[in-house]
């Protein structure tokens, strides 16, 4: 089969569309005939050796840990999926990824795909839909009525943490450029902050009980963020190599993330989908082919929201 790997570290030109032996599941797992993986910030840090501590991956490496596809084969043990099942997950971190034609996964990092999108397109879900839902739901505890500052709304985190807070009844004050403030407040942001002309600290003058950074930001902007929380209230941020900071005087606790698999959590993003209650968005699809062009010009900064990357069907 085809994958895209890496045989050492580096910049993108490490990145090779090559040959490999197609895998076969073990105990507790399934193949999976890949229909798209996804580009993700951290793959790009993962390949430049930045992750060697957190996510120690084994040379060579496929890049690629969201996975849509079907199920072609199955492990001793597997219950509840089946040849023949669409599903979607977020595979280990440190293991082989899914820029390829097939990929293994473990069954308990898996759920059904959603019915009502494209399967391809479903790769756009798992690890940024899961990344804005902890945050919201895990960390900063989300209830109705609440008022949440998303810094840095126009990615592709942003789109869904805009749309799960404002599903669960909260205002939504999101930051976004000219270039992406159509989409935040399509997304049902109440306010929208142009970053680029105004500052954040200068545009939110009432408190909220909720900021979640996910741009990336100087330690001093970081740290400007949390004195438009309320006392009590928290900041959640996703730069996770930048520490997010508190305010013990007014209670404010700073809280980092770091995404983490929840085949549940990505069910219920998976239901919200099928009842039209969240869009994904897919702003790219490109060729397994051309991953190594797509790390390039992300290292460029030129990709703007979600893209999947789609092996050839040969």
């Amino acid at each position: 089969m085809k994958a895209v790997r890496f045989h050492a570290y580096g910049d993108p030109s490490v990145l090779r569309y090559e040959d490999v032996e197609q895998p076969v599941p073990g105990a507790g797992q399934v193949r999976i005939r890949v229909a798209a993986t996804s580009f993700n910030s951290v793959d790009g840090n993962i390949r430049g050796g930045f992750m060697q501590g957190p996510i120690p991956v084994q040379l060579p490496h496929t890049p690629g840990i969201d996975v849509a596809g079907t199920i072609d084969a199955v492990g001793e043990g597997v219950e509840g999926l089946a040849v023949g099942d669409d599903v979607i997950g977020f595979l280990p971190m440190d293991g082989t990824g899914a820029a390829a034609q097939y990929v293994l996964a473990p069954v308990d990092a898996l759920t059904p795909a959603p019915k009502s999108v494209p399967l391809a397109d479903a790769a756009a879900l798992p690890i940024v839909g899961l990344t804005a839902y902890q945050a919201l739901f895990d960390h900063a505890k989300l209830t109705a009525g609440q008022r949440v500052l998303i810094n840095g709304a126009g990615g592709a985190v942003g789109g869904y943490a805009v749309q799960l807070a404002k599903n669960a009844g909260a205002h939504v004050i999101a930051t976004a450029s000219p270039h992406s403030s159509a989409a935040v407040t399509s997304a049902g942001a109440d306010e929208v902050i142009d970053h680029t002309t105004t500052a954040v600290t200068a545009a939110v003058t009432e408190p909220v009980d909720i900021a979640l950074n996910l741009a990336p930001v100087t330690p001093d902007e970081l740290a400007s963020l949390v004195t438009l929380v309320r006392p009590g209230g928290v900041l959640v941020n996703t730069t996770v190599w930048m520490p997010a900071p508190s305010d013990e005087e007014r209670d404010v606790r700073g809280i980092d993330l770091f995404v983490r698999s929840d085949a549940d959590q990505l069910a219920q993003l998976v239901a919200l989908t099928d009842r039209g209650e969240l869009r994904v968005d897919v702003a790219e699809r490109v060729p397994l082919a051309e991953l190594p062009a797509l790390h390039a010009r992300a290292a460029d900064g030129a990709v703007h929201g979600k893209v999947i990357v789609v092996p050839s069907a040969d």
